[in-house]
């Protein structure tokens, strides 16, 4: 029996973060079933992304090493190697093995790891269902960030499962889905935001991650902000314009990137005789003209605006407009994998679909300090070349997206759903 046990209240809360940690352990498993076992052993390259079984272990490794190993008495690890298999970055929790390496060793396998992912879920549940008043304290935040760190990984499974399909010659289909195709796109209109000084950052008692505080006052002028993402039919318009070829329209460092890497169309495009086409989790499907452009580099965003004639949002600009729409979208809990056509209007997708590049460097806020001890390398060490994405995508949890959050990417990176939403300044 606890000494001292857990008030009504945070009993209540205790269950509501069970049924958390449940759901995101089982959606993980869920989006697996439409692979085979070949699939989750390889990795899309040697320097994106990660096997599936990998992603399966590191997450189960994160509440092992950085939970039940410092909090549960006797604790006895699955395996004593899996530190050092599925350790992703974390300096201070001992050796790792080089992320290129992940997809040439064959052993644990797939049956393993998920007997791990089962030796771990039953420990975290016997733990939380025992926590008293002090335990639960100390606990509930770092259990919080284990949720959405797994809810970050299945992200990472999405993307990396396209990846990996994208790179198989077949094709295969991931999840089969009927394609709406549709020539109303609504017209791309200006929805104005007032100049200000706005707090920017999160506050409140809800989850967050550290890099989105400290709360802080900004002013942001006068600006509009596109009601709707960009469509692939209006980045063709780019392309068709020889925007790849213009080097007034780029950074000096994305015109050497599109130099030696060859682009000259949105990542997973291919040309057919019949036209353009695209890799989707349905496979290879006819480019639509009404769906957001996705996995676009910050490179390529910032060109189009400038072709555009306008720019990208700050990211403070973004969340100022984030506020005054519900926070609803195409998320994976609708299951469909890939971006939507807009049907409205109004100031939409601000939420879900894709991720939105915005100009903003990453960077820490003013006050900004990063946690003692290992969770402090989780964001603050990588603000340096990156810059700031918002709101979410297709393959993103509603449950895990706020108008806070901050994405980063390097500039150049395209496999995630990443897209481009349009601002001016009056």
């Amino acid at each position: 029996m606890n000494a001292n046990p857990a008030s009504a209240m945070e009993e209540a809360s205790i269950q509501q973060l069970i049924s958390h940690f449940k759901n995101v352990r089982t959606l993980t498993e869920t989006l697996c079933e439409p692979l085979v076992t070949e699939d989750y052993v390889i990795a899309p390259t040697a320097h994106i992304g990660s096997p599936i079984r990998w992603h399966l272990a590191h997450t189960s490794w994160f509440f092992e090493t950085i939970i039940l190993v410092h909090h549960v008495k006797g604790y006895q690890e699955f395996h004593p190697q899996y530190n050092f298999f599925f350790n992703s970055y974390y300096v201070q929790l001992g050796e790792k093995q080089d992320r290129t390496q992940r997809a040439f060793v064959s052993r644990p396998t797939v049956a393993e790891i998920y007997e791990y992912r089962k030796y771990v879920t039953e420990h975290m549940l016997q733990l939380m269902d025992n926590l008293d008043e002090a335990q639960w304290a100390e606990l509930e935040s770092i259990i919080t960030i284990g949720i959405h760190h797994e809810q970050q990984h299945q992200e990472l499974m999405i993307t990396d499962i396209k990846h990996i399909f994208w790179n198989n010659p077949l094709r295969p289909v991931y999840k089969s889905r009927d394609i709406e195709v549709s020539s109303e796109i609504p017209s791309l209109d200006w929805h104005r935001i007032e100049a200000g000084n706005y707090w920017i950052g999160h506050e409140g008692d809800g989850f967050a991650y550290d890099n989105e505080s400290g709360r802080h006052q900004q002013y942001v002028g006068d600006f509009e902000l596109s009601n709707r993402l960009v469509t692939n039919g209006e980045f063709l318009q780019f392309i068709e314009d020889r925007g790849y070829e213009k080097a007034t329209y780029w950074l000096d460092a994305g015109w050497d990137t599109i130099q030696e890497q060859g682009w000259n169309k949105p990542y997973y495009w291919e040309k057919r005789d019949d036209g353009w086409w695209q890799m989707t989790m349905a496979g290879m499907q006819p480019v639509n003209p009404a769906e957001p452009v996705s996995h676009i580099s910050y490179f390529e965003a910032d060109a189009y605006a400038r072709w555009a004639g306008v720019r990208l949002p700050t990211e403070a600009e973004w969340e100022v407009a984030s506020t005054q729409v519900p926070m609803e979208g195409n998320f994976v809990e609708s299951s469909l994998l890939e971006p939507t056509m807009s049907k409205t209007s109004g100031l939409s997708q601000m939420f879900g679909d894709v991720w939105e590049w915005t100009q903003s460097h990453y960077s820490p806020y003013p006050g900004y300090a990063a946690p003692a001890g290992a969770l402090g390398e989780y964001n603050g060490k990588f603000m340096c070349g990156s810059f700031v994405l918002r709101g979410g995508s297709c393959a993103t949890s509603v449950t895990h997206i706020r108008p806070t959050y901050r994405n980063f990417f390097a500039p150049h990176v395209r496999w995630q759903y990443s897209g481009i939403r349009l601002a001016r300044s009056l």
